[in-house]
């Protein structure tokens, strides 16, 4: 008895360290941004002298009632949902392709997955070079230019610049989506890889000489089995594009008339360049609550299973 409790004064003081700092600058600094949130600090003149009043859900009604953050809302609604499907669809048909051991295959799959050992930071400033659409028609720059080399001039626009819209996409963020999907089909491919490997063979075999075609075999078998892994891809995809800050940032910024902006960008802006701290607490807030949403729905799935 007196070593278990000896073994457990131990663990505890092993992990206290981490358990103080996780509440601190975690928890702690959540609970700081709430109350923030709850006040008028929105000057830096108020910062200095310590002048800040109680408004309640002031910040939060008169941040859904911005024409910015609405447009941040609809960007970061379609930037999640094209995101998740390219790199599904991208991801899937190479994790099939590769199941099948083609030549040069640990070469293929290496190279598929190095886009995410680079940083989003990376990623934006390079994608913004192949972007960048240089002043049409007479100085094409990026694939602009490659267009015009191709003679598929026609085809020339102009990418993060473009302002229009359609049903509230903004079609300016085509590229972003294309730089994010690049960067990431490679994790969807991969999780998508080990659960194919893992799957008996005799069950593929039995269905081929059964007649089941290639198609039937994946929306019959392969897809169902691989649910789990395709959910767990679902969560971990839709939790990035909400922290897709450093991407967009250094690629394209909030883009003119907000064509590019997300949540995250306004809550950087607001809070360190305009001195609107409640606000950027505020949103800051309203990005937790839809991690929130996004995970503890999953976690909670997942523990009932086990």
């Amino acid at each position: 008895m007196k070593r278990k409790h000896k073994e457990s004064l131990t663990s505890l003081a092993i992990l206290s360290p981490s358990i103080i700092t996780l509440a601190i600058f975690v928890y702690g600094f959540i609970g700081r941004s709430v109350q923030i949130s709850l006040l008028d600090w929105d000057t830096f003149t108020k910062f200095i002298m310590g002048a800040k009043d109680y408004v309640g859900l002031e910040n939060y009604i008169g941040l859904f009632q911005e024409e910015r953050f609405q447009t941040d809302l609809w960007n970061t609604l379609y930037f999640t949902l094209f995101f998740i499907l390219g790199c599904l669809a991208i991801g899937i048909l190479l994790s099939l392709i590769l199941n099948n051991k083609p030549k040069g295959s640990y070469f293929l799959q290496n190279l598929y997955l190095f886009p995410m050992a680079i940083s989003f930071v990376v990623t934006g400033t390079v994608w913004r070079w192949i972007f960048s659409p240089g002043r049409l028609p007479n100085d094409p720059r990026g694939i602009n230019l490659l267009f015009e080399r191709l003679g598929l001039g026609s085809l020339q626009w102009g990418w993060f610049t473009s302002t229009f819209s359609f049903l509230n996409f903004n079609v300016a963020l085509i590229a972003v989506i294309i730089a994010a999907v690049w960067q990431f089909s490679g994790y969807t491919m991969a999780m998508w890889l080990a659960g194919l490997r893992g799957i008996d063979q005799q069950l593929i075999e039995a269905a081929r000489i059964d007649g089941a075609s290639k198609w039937q075999i994946f929306t019959q078998i392969l897809f169902p089995i691989q649910k789990p892994i395709t959910l767990s891809a679902i969560i971990v995809l839709a939790h990035v594009s909400l922290k897709a800050f450093a991407l967009i940032y250094s690629m394209t910024g909030s883009g003119p008339n907000n064509v590019t902006d997300i949540p995250a960008v306004y809550m950087f802006e607001a809070t360190f360049r305009s001195n609107r701290y409640s606000t950027g607490s505020a949103i800051a807030i309203v990005l937790l609550a839809m991690v929130g949403l996004l995970i503890i729905p999953y976690l909670v799935n997942s523990f009932k299973e086990e």
